[in-house]
């Protein structure tokens, strides 16, 4: 690990994230005592996201941007939709479709970019698409902090936006991925054909990014 400034914050973000949980599970149930946990998990959950927005700020601006932060960060901000949406089915503000939509998709995008890079070296970093999906899925996600018993149905509602983002960059980077696939297939064959090394490129430049 890199031990930079962004890095250390998005360490701490994942340290923080089992207090959020913790506290999401204690606001169970209705009355003052459920009311003041729950707002104790907003402050972690609000937290956790302005430390995202700080790390990509500082990273950005002070040239601190690292290969192991493009793949660092964005996973931190998985661990934290993820563990928020469990723990919200768990006190039943989130709809489980909206759980399972998650997890496969998260499945997908972890063994899709698992296979680019163990075959082409091609490392799929965050794009856009990807992080406007994850600001609506944040947005919908703090929405749930405020819903009661009689609203909880507005949830189902709520993550309609976000999943449809979240499917819209799940097709766009597949295919990325897989045209920068081919296209790097399509550069060893020349080589080849030329009697060069095809491992030469790579030893040369390292991971291609997607």
């Amino acid at each position: 690990m890199e031990w930079t400034l962004p890095n250390i914050l998005t360490t701490i973000r994942l340290a923080a994230i089992p207090f959020m949980g913790y506290f999401i599970f204690l606001s169970k149930g209705e009355g003052h005592t459920a009311w003041v946990f729950s707002m104790v998990a907003f402050s972690f959950f609000v937290a956790i996201w302005l430390t995202d927005a700080a790390d990509g700020f500082i990273a950005r601006r002070y040239k601190m941007v690292s290969d192991f932060g493009k793949i660092y960060d964005p996973f931190v901000d998985k661990v934290f939709q993820f563990t928020t949406a469990f723990m919200m089915l768990l006190i039943g503000k989130m709809p489980l479709w909206v759980v399972i939509f998650i997890l496969i998709k998260e499945i997908f995008m972890i063994l899709g970019g698992a296979y680019f890079l163990q075959q082409r070296k091609l490392v799929v970093h965050a794009k856009w698409y990807g992080k406007a999906s994850t600001v609506l899925f944040v947005i919908a996600l703090a929405v749930l902090f405020f819903l009661d018993k009689d609203t909880q149905y507005l949830a189902h509602y709520i993550f309609i936006a976000p999943v449809l983002m979240a499917t819209y960059s799940t097709v766009r980077y597949a295919v990325t991925a897989v045209r920068n696939y081919e296209d790097l297939g399509d550069d060893e064959k020349d080589r080849e054909e030329a009697g060069a090394d095809p491992d030469d490129s790579n030893a040369k430049s390292g991971q291609d990014t997607v």
